[in-house]
């Protein structure tokens, strides 16, 4: 069975051997879950094309500032929709897989590291931790998103395009992406903290 009967996820590979838990790459028509998947972890069970969909929708505020990021209505055939065309940019212009691409892009973004703040006798310090893998792949995730709402809102490009832009950028390891730059940074601010 394909992914909207269209891209098939036998050939897709997992390479990051942590995440490979988190990936779900089952095959299914259509990828969609209707929140049966509550319990702890239950974002494991859920399809990555699905978990894509549902950030698109709701992509999260930004550190502390809690702000609107997007005009997403949280449709999911909106969602759907722009993943859809994404992929098949993504497609043309790779000649790839898209999931395939997806998945590398995801990857690369997944932040090894991160600082979180410890409180000790009234003084706060940035502690470094290692990320959890279920963790490294939403941020991963919510960057991406990030990365490609920045470059549609109030610009002429529409958000497939940047969207697939982002995946490609991402895949590829390059400083031009959103979500390889934000890896980089929390890495940096981490290590500083050690």
């Amino acid at each position: 069975m394909k992914i909207f009967d269209i891209y098939d996820l036998d050939g897709v590979k997992v390479e990051d051997f942590s995440l490979k838990r988190y990936i779900n790459l089952d095959a299914k028509l259509m990828v969609k879950s209707r929140g049966r998947h509550k319990e702890r972890f239950g974002k494991a069970k859920v399809n990555i094309v699905e978990r894509l969909i549902n950030v698109i929708a709701v992509p999260g505020h930004r550190g502390k500032r809690h702000r609107i990021m997007t005009k997403a209505s949280g449709k999911y055939t909106k969602g759907t929709n722009i993943v859809l065309d994404a992929f098949k940019i993504i497609e043309n212009k790779t000649k790839e897989n898209p999931v395939q691409v997806l998945v590398k892009a995801l990857e690369n973004a997944a932040p090894r590291d991160e600082i979180t703040t410890i409180e000790y006798g009234g003084a706060r310090y940035p502690q470094a931790t290692d990320s959890s893998p279920l963790r490294r792949l939403n941020i991963a995730l919510k960057n991406i998103v990030h990365g490609a709402h920045d470059k549609a809102f109030a610009k002429k490009k529409k958000i497939p395009e940047t969207l697939a832009n982002e995946i490609i950028l991402a895949s590829q390891n390059s400083n031009e992406s959103f979500a390889i730059n934000k890896k980089f940074e929390t890495e940096k601010q981490a290590d500083s903290a050690r």
